[in-house]
């Protein structure tokens, strides 16, 4: 039997950090299972989704705040590293906590997915088991390919045991500690 990536990792981690600290601003890299992902540019409708949920998520959580592109410790004893779209947190919590922070604390991921050809294994495989493993309570994938929102939630195991799908338009319960329902009527308007 052949080892996995994530056995043989294609370098440590502290290797990859220092690679991703040296990228050009246009390579936004990630490190799950293992090996190097880059994770593609966002598109103006992308940018207008991450938007809208900030808004949504200050009018129904004022005390929070939906950090853009916030480099989180991830997967099993924080060996992968993820730049989730978006995440959810108290504000100033990342306040001096450096380019990769620990999860703990963190309340929901956000990842809107783009068109490109990694997007099924990264949003919808990778993430959610990288996630769920950093015990983080929510992941929402906006899935613009499947119109589709997901709720990922209660983290157990390194997996998620809840998983909840509304095409774009439905209302969607995002569950404690977020604690709001999300209406995505608005998402239709960013189709491509």
């Amino acid at each position: 039997m052949t080892p996995s990536t994530a056995d043989r990792p294609q370098m440590l981690v502290e290797e990859f950090e220092e690679l991703a600290r040296h990228a050009p601003e246009s390579a936004r890299l990630e490190f799950l299972n293992g090996k190097i992902g880059v994770k593609p540019m966002p598109d103006g409708n992308h940018g207008e989704i991450v938007a809208w949920l900030l808004m949504q998520c200050m009018q129904h959580r004022p005390e929070l705040f939906l950090y853009p592109e916030q480099g989180l410790q991830v997967e099993a004893y924080r060996k992968g590293r993820a730049r989730p779209d978006a995440v959810l947190a108290p504000r100033r919590f990342f306040l001096g906590k450096g380019e990769w922070a620990e999860p703990h604390g963190v309340l929901m991921v956000v990842e809107v997915t783009s068109h490109d050809r990694d997007a099924d294994a990264r949003d919808r495989v990778e993430k959610p088991d990288a996630y769920a493993a950093a015990r983080i309570p929510v992941y929402l994938l906006v899935d613009r390919d499947m119109t589709t929102v997901t709720v990922f939630a209660d983290p157990e195991g390194g997996v998620y045991r809840s998983a909840t799908s509304r095409a774009f338009g439905a209302a969607v319960e995002l569950p404690d500690p977020v604690g709001f329902t999300l209406e995505t009527e608005d998402l239709k308007d960013f189709l491509d």
